[in-house]
């Protein structure tokens, strides 16, 4: 790694770049260093406990290979589940990668053991876990920038990516890294939800990616919700498998057999309060969730209510691409995007090729997370290897950073706008392609705005761009929404109800100044308006 400074700016250059320091990005930090890449990592926050896993408990897809027919029934199932539009091979690589991966981190992390004496490896402690990965990425020599967001990327002449650029927020003044390749590893957004962990995932490598010519894919798969007590944050979904909920009047919502409630969660919410409580909860089950999720417990202590007796209020937090399944479109098995030099992990790369059309859940998403990040960081290492020199191309921002004219945007406002077309209850979870529409256009006319317009100075810089990016992520998911001219897995359209037979096949979007979609054959569907 070189280091070089100029003026406010602090220059560094490395084989390859993680942005993201989440589950993911620690991941593939340290197979690209394995894999003999020098590397640094820059993160929004402090890696180890920035990003969704720091506040959970996450399990992951863990299923042994002996027998056989074991990950073959949970391949199958799962394809079911995810109505055509995940594939077997991806599911296959990811249990193996998952399988082989998770025990490597002995000796950083205390895994519990279950009664038979057995290593626990299946479900992690989220804090424990990513201060684990802190640790490794810290003995392998990785160079850590934290509280370091990313702006833009670089970009040479030939297209490839060579590097990014962002601020230091602590430090002050700005970092600029020339790599050989880029892994993004950003994360999804929720669209500042108050989704818990997720105040720094704000979408932008989509954005990044997007300014450099990648595609998203499966972004109308952004309306899964997440149940909380009513006020707090506190979204831990497997303690409300148990729940039983009450409208104003104390009388039950009958509720379907299944994992699915979120549309009659929703249209009670929409007719007033709902309460709940978690009476039904196994007394095994009440014993581990101290130990799982250890953080549940702390908002209701705070407020005198014993979920286990009492009825509270429960509200629902939207997950945009946090739970649901969109994000950047991989094109090979090492998780390069369409443009050279770029890779996703995680979040910030789709996950219909393993989860389907249905969220991946927390073991679904930890297990892509382990695998796309390793693969991602090792695709990069080679393709920085092929590279002469290190060119630092161009920074290739745009929406925030270099309006056509400076006018003042209020960035306050414009994320009303984003979450009322993106979380309302009414627009998001019952879809139907007028209202797809209006949200289409409203936040169109936004962005002409915006893009035209926003420039982030100073202080606002950080928060104009995750608006950017917010705001095209909603654009892309509506437009996607829009295209799905039917109903599967958690994209719902009231006006299309049935599985369409024509549309088993995965739907691309991308563009800035005009959304497109596509058939990822290629064939253009449409675009937006």
């Amino acid at each position: 790694m070189s280091i070089a400074h100029s003026d406010h700016t602090i220059h560094l250059g490395a084989d390859v770049l993680i942005i993201g320091g989440g589950l993911a990005g620690c991941w593939a930090a340290a197979a690209a260093r394995r894999a003999g890449a020098t590397v640094i990592l820059a993160d929004k926050g402090y890696c180890g406990t920035s990003g969704v896993t720091a506040t959970a408990g996450p399990g992951h897809w863990w299923i042994s290979p002996d027998p056989p027919e074991l990950r073959e029934n949970a391949i199958r199932n799962r394809q079911k589940t995810g109505f055509g539009i995940n594939e077997p091979q991806w599911m296959a690589r990811v249990l193996e990668k998952t399988w082989e991966s998770l025990p490597t981190l002995q000796g950083f992390y205390d895994f519990s053991k279950d009664n038979t004496g057995a290593t626990r490896y299946r479900e992690l402690r989220g804090p424990e876990y990513m201060r684990a990965l802190r640790k490794i990425v810290d003995s392998l020599g990785v160079t850590v920038l934290d509280h370091c967001p990313a702006l833009e990327l670089l970009q040479r002449a030939d297209g490839s990516i060579s590097g990014a650029r962002g601020i230091r927020r602590q430090k002050g003044g700005e970092w600029q890294v020339n790599a050989g390749a880029v892994v993004l590893a950003t994360g999804g957004t929720s669209f500042l939800s108050h989704l818990l962990g997720s105040h720094t995932n704000t979408g932008d490598g989509y954005l990044m990616a997007a300014e450099a010519g990648a595609e998203l894919s499966g972004m109308e798969f952004t309306n899964y919700y997440t149940v909380a007590l009513a006020g707090t944050n506190m979204t831990r979904s497997m303690s409300y498998a148990f729940a039983t909920y009450y409208d104003e009047d104390g009388a039950v919502i009958p509720l379907p057999p299944g994992p699915d409630m979120t549309r009659p969660l929703a249209q009670a919410m929409l007719r007033g309060k709902v309460f709940c409580d978690l009476s039904r909860t196994p007394q095994d089950i009440r014993e581990q969730v101290p130990t799982i999720s250890p953080n549940f417990m702390l908002p209701f202590r705070r407020r005198g209510i014993n979920p286990y007796a009492d009825k509270f209020e429960v509200t629902m937090h939207g997950e945009g691409t946090v739970r649901g399944i969109g994000g950047l479109r991989v094109v090979s098995e090492d998780c390069s995007t369409s443009v050279p030099g770029l890779y996703a992990a995680g979040d910030a790369a789709t996950r219909e090729l393993v989860a389907g059309a249905i969220s991946g859940g927390g073991n679904v998403n930890s297990a892509w997370a382990v695998s796309s990040g390793q693969w991602a960081g090792e695709g990069a290492t080679r393709f920085a290897a092929r590279q002469k020199g290190r060119d630092a191309g161009r920074a290739i921002g745009q929406a925030g950073l270099r309006p056509v004219s400076r006018h003042d945007v209020d960035l306050k406002a414009t994320l009303s706008v984003i979450q009322n077309e993106m979380l309302s209850f009414d627009k998001n979870i019952f879809r139907t392609a007028d209202k797809l529409k209006r949200s289409g256009a409203v936040l169109e006319d936004v962005w002409s705005v915006f893009h035209a317009h926003a420039l982030g100075k100073d202080d606002a810089v950080l928060r104009t761009r995750e608006t950017a990016a917010m705001l095209a992520t909603a654009r892309w998911s509506a437009a996607s929404a829009l295209a799905r001219d039917e109903s599967r897995g958690m994209h719902q359209r009231d006006d299309r109800p049935d599985v369409d037979p024509r549309l088993n096949h995965r739907i691309l979007v991308g563009g800035l100044d005009k959304v497109w979609t596509a058939r990822e054959s290629g064939q253009l569907l449409e675009r937006a308006s």
